[in-house]
């Protein structure tokens, strides 16, 4: 008995992973529970163990984007494993019989879209890799399909002749008919062909299909960027092309000095002024459709509402210039804007619950602690790790968390759990040059706080004007259950604290 090992799902926000690695090959004997392979997502990277014991067959190669719930690989059980022999220990006779079956009875497959996800309910045709009438292997990819959120493949269910139901660009809800394969007296004849050729040789076979061939999440990247899959250098298995060698591949640059040379005649003048006010279109990405439909839902689901205030922030840069040496030596860690911030927010979220609260339904869920989301930029775009029980930790613990969390998002380590349950969020437009903005609420909490660029301004002290560094902030707050009393003496408690740092020493 063959048992499928599919993509399990792993969180409602992913819909695809990719295969970072191997740990077993193809045809090795694995036990149960053994890891097999390990997938990364776009937020976390984890394990695949063994589900039996039994042979292992590959399905999907390393570098590979797969949706949740396609086949990765197939464990044969003992039982399958010694049939499976004679094929490697007789090469010429394993055809034979296994024409013999398939040429008895004839059978028709239908190839429906599968499950990708809770949120999907539709995807597109996006290409077809095979032609109509077409005869193909078992697990070979037929077409390519496109959902709001990832572009995945669709592999063969079984070996037979191909009839495509539904055309490139067509639209089929979740469970609706792709094609049919004809399983029978019209594959008989082909059935023999893919099967001997991996016998005869397989690891030229692999090689010759792997180079320069780019995955779904690959190819689509290369199409907005305009390069050609010919010009990218794959460091996948067999040299396939996987999505960190698209996103890093740059288009050629070589035509662009024969333009002029071959160019000397003024004829071509007016062609070149007509091109400069040309018009280029670009597909949206799924990932920036599913943040402009995220991003939406925010702004139509809240009553949100951004109030401001400024924060002199010579105190802090005072304390910082004296200890920052010392508090290095003594906790290994630098003394940071972000612990000052944080350990001020934990102090007035505790003062004014509402804002550290979140909405369900028509009840309002107050939290006893605070889990400060924080934003950090990551290879793959902006994450929002947790700083769990943030009012429980010191400026050296907290300083101590942000560079753990920000280290594993650069290396693109973050659990989900890592990432969920947060119930504030801090994000610092600052350190891009931000002077001023009005930040989005992370659903479902009900408030963000934005930190800006640090600029010397004049402003009026004790009667005198005098130059300080000055720090906008703002605060984004869903006003159902915010009041603008709450959310203004949110921020001007925010101030004290921070003009005033002793106090956070001395919980006054």
């Amino acid at each position: 008995m063959a048992i499928e090992m599919k993509v399990p799902p792993v969180g409602e926000s992913i819909t695809e992973v990719t295969i970072a690695s191997w740990n077993k090959k193809d045809g090795d004997v694995v036990k149960m529970d053994e890891v097999l392979c390990e997938l990364e997502s776009d937020k976390a990277t984890f394990e695949l163990p063994a589900e039996a014991e039994g042979v292992l067959r590959i399905v999907a190669k390393e570098g590979d984007t797969l949706p949740i719930g396609a086949v990765i690989c197939v464990i044969e059980a003992s039982g399958a494993s010694a049939a499976a022999a004679p094929v490697v220990a007789a090469p010429v006779a394993a055809p034979a019989p296994a024409a013999a079956p398939v040429a008895t009875e004839t059978k028709v497959v239908e190839i429906k879209v599968p499950a990708v996800g809770e949120s999907i309910t539709e995807v597109t045709v996006s290409s077809w890799n095979k032609k109509e009438g077409d005869t193909v292997s078992m697990d070979e990819v037929l077409c390519e399909l496109e959902s709001d959120k990832a572009t995945f493949e669709l592999p063969a269910e079984a070996a037979g002749v191909l009839h495509i139901v539904a055309e490139a660009g067509t639209t089929l809800p979740i469970g609706g008919l792709v094609a049919t394969l004809t399983v029978g007296a019209g594959a008989s004849v082909a059935a023999p062909a893919p099967s001997a050729a991996p016998v005869a040789a397989a690891p030229s076979g692999d090689a010759n299909y792997a180079a320069g061939h780019a995955s779904p999440a690959a190819a689509k990247i290369l199409a907005e960027k305009g390069v050609d899959a010919g010009a990218v250098q794959g460091t996948g298995v067999g040299g396939r092309i996987t999505k960190e060698d698209a996103q890093s591949a740059q288009k050629p640059v070589a035509p662009a000095p024969a333009t002029p040379a071959a160019a000397p005649a003024p004829a071509a003048a007016p062609v070149a002024s007509s091109d400069s006010r040309g018009v280029r279109r670009e597909k949206m990405t799924s990932l920036r459709k599913t943040v402009a439909r995220r991003l939406v839902q925010v702004k139509n689901e809240t009553a949100m509402l951004t109030t401001f205030n400024e924060v002199d922030m010579k105190p802090i840069m005072d304390l910082r210039s004296k200890y920052k040496d010392k508090f290095k030596e003594k906790h290994g860690v630098n003394l940071g804007f972000m612990s000052f911030f944080t350990k001020a927010v934990t102090v007035a979220l505790k003062e004014f619950p509402a804002v550290n609260a979140s909405i369900d339904g028509d009840q309002i869920v107050y939290h006893d602690y605070c889990d400060v989301s924080i934003a950090v930029s990551a290879p793959k775009g902006l994450v929002v790790p947790v700083i769990r029980n943030a009012e429980q930790l010191s400026l050296a613990g907290i300083e101590a968390e942000v560079i753990r969390l920000a280290t594993r998002a650069r290396d693109n380590k973050l659990t989900l759990d890592e990432m969920n349950g947060g119930t504030f969020t801090i994000t610092n437009g600052g350190v891009f040059g931000s002077m001023l903005s009005t930040p989005i609420i992370n659903a479902p909490q009900v408030a963000i706080l934005g930190m800006h660029n640090i600029v010397e301004r004049a402003v009026v002290i004790g009667g005198q004007v005098v130059v300080r560094p000055i720090m906008y902030v703002a605060l984004s707050y869903d006003h159902r259950i915010i009041d603008g009393r709450e959310s203004v003496s949110f921020l001007v408690r925010l101030k004290q604290l921070l003009e005033d740092p002793t106090r956070l020493l001395l919980d006054v």
